[in-house]
Formats: C-alpha cells, sequence, structure tokens
C-alpha cells in the first residue's frame, strides 16, 4: 500500500516536470524564432555596383548615392515605374520588367533594399519601407509625374505601405502574388506557431491600401504554393476601387513572369494609367 501511495505521488511530480521541460523547450524555439526570423524571411544577395549594371541598366540616381538600378526607354517616357522586388537576391536578378516595360515607353528603376546589392542598412519592414519611400519621393521629385508602383511577393508588402504614405506622388500600383497579411501567409506554413505574437514584420496591405482609392491590380499566380492564391483574393476584396484581378493560369509564385506576353503587359500598363 505504501509503494502503491508513493507511486501515485510520483506520477503527477513526473507528468508535471515533462510539461515544464517541453515548455521551457518551446519558449526556447519561440524565443529563437522571435530573435531570428528576419533570417527565415529576407534572403538578401550582396554585390557590387559594377557588377550589377549591366544590359542598358546603370545606377540610380547614381553610383555613389545608389538606391537601385534604371532604364530607359529609346523615347521621352511617358511614366515611371519602380520595381521593388521579392525577398531574395537583388535588383539585378529582375532585368526582365527593364526589358519588356522600356518597350512600353516607361522607365523602369529596379528599387533595391537596405542590405541587398551594394546597400548597407538593417533588414526589417522598418527599414525596408521607409527607404521605399525616400525613393518614390526621390522619382517623383527627379522625374515628374505619373510614378506607378510594381511590387512582387515581399515587395508588394513594401510597396502597399510605401505607395499609401506617399498616395499624392503615385499614379497606381501592380500587385504581384501579394498577401493580405503577412502573419496569414505565416500561419499557413507554421500551422504550429503562434505567428501573430513572434512577427514583427506585419506588411499588414489590406490595411494599408483600405483607403488607397487609386488603381491597384493584384495578379495572383494559379498554382502559387508559397502564396496561395487565397491570400491575394483576400487582399483584392479589401481593396477600394479602382481595382483589378488577373490569374496567371498554371503559374507557380517563381515563374509566372514567363506565362504573360507584351500584350498583358500593354494591357496591364492601361489600366494603372487610365487616370493620368
Amino acid at each position: 500500500m505504501n509503494l502503491l501511495l508513493a507511486s501515485f505521488r510520483f506520477r503527477p511530480m513526473s507528468f508535471a516536470g515533462a510539461a515544464l521541460h517541453l515548455a521551457i523547450a518551446c519558449l526556447i524555439i519561440f524565443a529563437g524564432i522571435a530573435v531570428f526570423q528576419n533570417h527565415l524571411l529576407y534572403f538578401p544577395q550582396k554585390s557590387p555596383v559594377d557588377e550589377m549594371v549591366s544590359g542598358g541598366l546603370r545606377a540610380w540616381p547614381s553610383t555613389q548615392d545608389f538606391r537601385g538600378l534604371v532604364a530607359e526607354p529609346d523615347e521621352p517616357a511617358r511614366a515611371t515605374a519602380i520595381v521593388f522586388h521579392g525577398n531574395a537576391g537583388h535588383a539585378g536578378h529582375r532585368q526582365f520588367y527593364a526589358t519588356v516595360l522600356t518597350r512600353l515607353g516607361l522607365r523602369v528603376i529596379l528599387s533595391e533594399y537596405p542590405g541587398y546589392g551594394p546597400r548597407n542598412g538593417s533588414l526589417g519592414e522598418k527599414s525596408l519601407v521607409a527607404d521605399a519611400e525616400e525613393t518614390i519621393a526621390l522619382a517623383h521629385r527627379l522625374h515628374g509625374a505619373p510614378v506607378l508602383l510594381i511590387g512582387e511577393s515581399l515587395g508588394s508588402g513594401v510597396a502597399a505601405a510605401a505607395g499609401a504614405r506617399q498616395r499624392d506622388k503615385t499614379a497606381g500600383m501592380l500587385l504581384i502574388t501579394p498577401w493580405d497579411r503577412l502573419e496569414n501567409v505565416a500561419a499557413f506554413h507554421y500551422p504550429w506557431l503562434p505567428v501573430k505574437w513572434l512577427l514583427q514584420d506585419h506588411y499588414d496591405s489590406a490595411a494599408h491600401l483600405a483607403s488607397y482609392g487609386k488603381p491597384v491590380l493584384v495578379v495572383m499566380a494559379e498554382r502559387d504554393s508559397i502564396v496561395p492564391p487565397r491570400f491575394g483574393t483576400a487582399l483584392y476584396d479589401a481593396l477600394p476601387e479602382p481595382k483589378k484581378l488577373t490569374v496567371v493560369k498554371a503559374a507557380g509564385h517563381n515563374d509566372w513572369a514567363g506565362r504573360v506576353g507584351e500584350g498583358w503587359w500593354r494591357d496591364t500598363i492601361a489600366f494603372l494609367l487610365v487616370k493620368s
């Protein structure tokens, strides 16, 4: 009997100890994710300016004050498009935007983020959005209106936040494979994590654009497994008019550009510039 009672007294202690150790382990994991989440979200590639300037691209606004790359059309530009790229690589990897859009008469600025390419600076939403605001203001001052914003994936969150704050300097924006709120995408990929409390960067594009009121075209890739189309649909549904939704059939997150042609781009730019 004494042995039986001892066993009953021991088991709650063992369960409590195991629960405590599990809780501590979870806290360590969560703390690590919170501290190192920039390494999970941002994948910058460093490169000197001279290795990024090629194929008609030049440093913008200058090599000394590098904020990105620019390509000019053959004729006087009818608009300036600023591209905010996805979370990997650097601006020089997005030359295809310049190739197609300069043929349509647009000046194209491939904006570079702090900490990417040759640029110094810290990663994170606050840093990237503040820097993007400066880029938009500078492009407007140097080149005039209209200024269009193009954001892909992470860049759509940057464009939405910065464009909303610089609304008077923008004519519209193209958001490619975007989300409504970053926490929703994070919860999709990590359903076992309390992402709402762990995330330091929110990129709440739905909230940022709630009163934007200028043309926004949302582009989703039909087979996107990184940012599933439902998050783009949620953003589109939250947007005020004027807005347009496009789905690139059979496309994934990273191959959509190869599935659209110059006519698609012409129609896209025409929608964004309709009021300019």
